[in-house]
């Protein structure tokens, strides 16, 4: 009799340490199905916005990180971007802090909408596409070139993707939904995940190593028997 369990992994897609935490997740992930073949863990995103007040036409990335993280110390945000780009490098990410920063309501919406009508599968190509995009081609986090190329990317045909994504209405509301929902839940901050147990639910705040991911996978697995 096989077990599954569900991951609520809460995201923004301006967040680089989500993105790494969504990489050393999947790792663990391969980890645990190769020694577990019964056991089903899968991944549902929940939306977050760190930046909710920005507007949707944005402004430059680097700045930014350096004002509302750093002081605009160019010193602090030199280190961070020193440390950002090892922690990448170890994941397979070459992290670049050049490009826009913008609202990132619609790229949830996105998200969103395909979870809900494709499943957590297509999802995840696109939470992939969308981190890659911004984190490494410097593109904007939710332009409507944006959002068509990662639905078209997950397999969405691109008549479909860009009529959702041009009608900006479609979904909006329930989105925003989800936002104030996480915001009741106690979610302050991300990456947040809550993986679903038998006897408890383990949450893991922050990016965590691939080793910690696996332990509470592990875990999770235990105490279902």
């Amino acid at each position: 009799m096989g077990y599954e369990s569900q991951i609520s992994f809460t995201l923004d897609t301006i967040c680089p340490w989500t993105y790494l935490a969504k990489r050393r997740l999947t790792k663990a992930l391969t980890r645990i199905r190769s020694t577990n073949p019964s056991v089903t863990f899968t991944v549902h995103y929940l939306p977050y916005q760190l930046y909710p007040e920005a507007s949707q036409e944005g402004e430059d990335k680097y700045a930014w990180y350096r004002r509302s993280r750093y002081g605009d110390s160019e010193d602090k945000m030199k280190m961070y971007e020193t440390l950002m780009s090892a922690y990448g490098v170890a994941e397979g990410i070459n992290y670049t802090f050049h490009g826009t920063v913008a609202n990132t309501l619609h790229a949830h919406r996105l998200i969103q909408h395909f979870q809900d009508t494709r499943g957590e599968e297509m999802a995840d190509k696109i939470v992939d596409s969308l981190y890659r995009q911004y984190f490494e081609e410097e593109k904007h986090p939710s332009s409507h070139g944006t959002l068509i190329q990662a639905a078209t990317e997950a397999g969405v045909q691109e008549k479909e993707a860009r009529e959702f994504v041009e009608d900006e209405d479609e979904g909006l509301m329930d989105v925003k939904m989800l936002i104030r929902e996480q915001a009741g839940n106690g979610v302050d901050s991300v990456p947040y995940a809550v993986i679903e147990g038998k006897r408890r639910d383990l949450t893991l705040v922050g990016a965590k190593e691939v080793d910690e991911y696996v332990k509470a996978l592990e875990q999770v697995i235990k105490e279902s028997r």
